[in-house]
Order: C-alpha cells, then sequence, then structure tokens
C-alpha cells in the first residue's frame, strides 16, 4: 500500500498478508482523492474515516494537509496497525479511535467537512449510512460523505445523493449537505 499525494506521497506502507481488511486500490484511491481536489482547500478539512481498516484513506488526508483525520475502526488489530502507522508517520492530525461505526455515529457531536466509508461491500446495513450521516446532521454545510461500495449497490434516490463515481470493481457514491449556515 502506498501514499500516493502530499507529505508521505511515495511512501510505502507495509501490510501483513494475513491482514483481513481490503485497502481501496491505488488506482480508485488517487482518482477519488483528484475529485475531492477540485472542490476542497485541503488545509480547511475536518474528516472522518470511517472503517478505516488499513487507515490508507486517513493516511491520505493527512498527507495532503487536512486540519484533523478522526480515523474509526472496531478490530482490534487494525485499530493497532493504524496508531502504529501514525507514530511512524509521526502525524498528530489523525485521531485513530476503536470503536463499531454505527455506535460511534449515535453519540459523535462532532461535524465533518468530508466523512469517507469504506465498509465491507456485503455490510448489512449499509444503506443505512447515508441516512445516519444526513439524520444526525453529522456533515458541515457543502460537507462530502463518500461511500465506496460494490457494483450491487445504488444510492441515487437517498437525501443529498450527488453522483456516482466507478474505477474498475470500484465504486463511490457522493452525497452532499446543500445545507447553508
Amino acid at each position: 500500500m502506498r501514499i500516493v499525494s502530499g507529505i508521505y506521497k511515495g511512501r510505502h506502507i507495509q501490510v501483513h498478508k494475513k491482514f483481513s481488511a481490503r485497502p481501496t486500490t491505488d488506482f480508485a484511491k488517487e482518482n477519488i482523492f483528484n475529485v475531492i481536489n477540485n472542490y476542497f482547500d485541503w488545509e480547511k478539512l475536518s474528516v472522518l474515516d470511517l472503517f478505516s481498516g488499513t487507515g490508507s484513506i486517513s493516511y491520505e488526508f493527512a498527507s495532503r494537509g487536512c486540519l484533523r483525520v478522526v480515523s474509526v475502526e472496531k478490530d482490534f488489530r487494525s485499530h493497532s496497525f493504524i496508531q502504529e502507522t501514525v507514530k511512524n508517520l509521526q502525524d498528530d492530525k489523525i485521531k485513530a479511535i476503536k470503536s463499531d461505526v454505527f455506535r460511534f455515529l449515535e453519540w459523535t457531536k462532532e461535524k465533518y467537512d468530508i466523512i469517507f466509508a469504506d465498509p465491507p461491500y456485503e455490510l448489512k446495513g449499509i444503506e443505512e449510512l447515508p441516512k445516519v450521516v444526513f439524520e444526525k446532521k453529522l456533515l458541515k454545510p457543502e460537507g462530502w460523505f463518500i461511500l465506496e461500495h460494490g457494483k450491487n449497490s445504488e444510492f441515487q434516490g437517498f437525501q443529498g445523493f450527488k453522483e456516482k463515481r466507478e474505477y474498475g470493481s470500484v465504486n463511490f457514491s457522493i452525497f452532499e449537505n446543500q445545507a447553508v449556515e
């Protein structure tokens, strides 16, 4: 796994072969971050990374200079890996939280510019994620919720749906909070 851009660009992070997470492919990651780059100023962003797995997405946001990245992962091994990697990067912008994503979303009060979720593609309840994000008002005005999912999931009819991007077998549905402060 490598970091595609920013201050850690090109840095490889070794993931044990028995690691159960499915990191976003470099091709898909590079493309979705190019889309984000056209809409946001990295240095002003507060980001929530859900189902962090290896932490790949969190490292990418931090590498590009985001103010704050909260990385949520419930698996002990994955959470420990993220903490170790953050320590090795010496990056104090990433805060790793060990929690079930749905529980975390119930108790958090913070609002984010971008919420990125990469759940297991066959996760039961995946369709609840956009609903919870909007019902709990977790996005700042004009903030995005980006949901990575497989080809069999469709979200066009959901609140805030903006567009769908496909990169090989990786699909991203982007939702926007169109509320104004």
